[in-house]
């Protein structure tokens, strides 16, 4: 009886109708708290963090570049799940939540490229080096772009689910090559900042703000994710009655 009542609930959970609903009542507050966390870690890190003793004020891209890299590679993973579980399970809405998660990611990764080039050229003396996490991170922007490109590549929707699945999956063994890069490689790029296993290589009056910073994209991510979700599932699901009562504010059908 509970293995029944779960996989209703877990059914449920993947409904386009259910998740539209619900959704609803979470977006003012994911919006008032993204907005919260990112102003107060950006004034927090940008205005009151004290200037590194080698890198002087440069080092404050960190509390852009950090929170973009790290929600970007996250983002790839919650992709290439939503689209596991679309294939394992055929449930639609995961496969519009990969959808919706590639064009994001995308941004992501092309913003922490950005900052990394410009963060690269006072460190470095380069904007651009082909070093092993820069590198791997640019493959990681192509990977989100093949996703997107599949979804306009074949005019049946479940022919672009599954290949845009396939490639987000086979895509994942790119994702820890970004994180150990810099242990298995000899490369400019320093060392991680934030570690599982140790301290992190901050001062804390540094540290606190860039946790900020990427809790706030954290919560970014959930906001956009869930705003391209519901324009997916109105794409998608624009017959169903329920979306005609929606918008025309007619009757739906039993």
């Amino acid at each position: 009886m509970n293995f029944n009542l779960q996989w209703t609930w877990f059914h449920r959970l993947g409904s386009p109708r259910w998740f539209y609903q619900k959704t609803q009542r979470w977006l003012p507050w994911l919006a008032i708290a993204t907005l919260a966390l990112l102003v107060t870690g950006l004034v927090w890190g940008l205005a009151f963090a004290p200037p590194d003793a080698k890198q002087g004020n440069s080092f404050r891209i960190i509390y852009l570049h950090v929170p973009a890299s790290v929600v970007a590679l996250a983002g790839y993973y919650i992709m290439a799940i939503s689209g596991a579980v679309g294939l394992i399970w055929r449930i639609k809405l995961s496969f519009m939540l990969m959808r919706s998660a590639a064009p994001i990611g995308a941004a992501l990764t092309f913003i922490a490229l950005v900052t990394g080039a410009i963060w690269g050229k006072p460190t470095w003396g380069a904007y651009w080096v082909w070093d092993a996490r820069i590198t791997s991170m640019l493959i990681l922007l192509f990977l989100y772009f093949g996703v997107i490109a599949l979804r306009h590549t074949y005019s049946n929707n479940e022919a672009a689910d599954k290949a845009g699945a396939v490639l987000s999956l086979v895509g994942m063994v790119n994702v820890p090559i970004i994180y150990k890069s810099v242990d298995w490689w000899q490369t400019l790029h320093q060392p991680a900042t934030i570690k599982f296993t140790g301290a992190p290589s901050m001062h804390p009056d540094m540290f606190a703000p860039l946790v900020v910073m990427i809790i706030g994209f954290y919560s970014f991510y959930s906001l956009a994710l869930i705003l391209f979700a519901r324009a997916e599932i109105l794409r998608r699901e624009y017959r169903a009655s329920w979306v005609r009562q929606l918008v025309t504010n007619q009757p739906a059908e039993k």
